[in-house]
């Protein structure tokens, strides 16, 4: 059985795309790379925004708290 079986090279999988490729590296391409820096830049900026609603929240609800 061991005859019929083919052996795989050494290969990783692109971080974006899940696509097998051979070499060094999280991504299989430069478009890729930009792509996962795009969709990281993106979540990044609805966090920030999110944190800044949250604190807004805060400090109006004690405001009113104190009145």
């Amino acid at each position: 059985m061991t005859e019929f079986t083919e052996k795989i090279p050494q290969h990783r999988h692109c971080v974006t795309c899940g696509k097998a490729f051979v070499g060094d590296g999280k991504y299989c391409s430069d478009a890729c790379m930009q792509k996962s820096t795009m969709e990281v830049k993106g979540k990044l900026r609805k966090y920030l925004v999110l944190e800044v609603i949250l604190v807004a929240v805060v400090v109006i609800a004690l405001w009113i708290g104190w009145k």
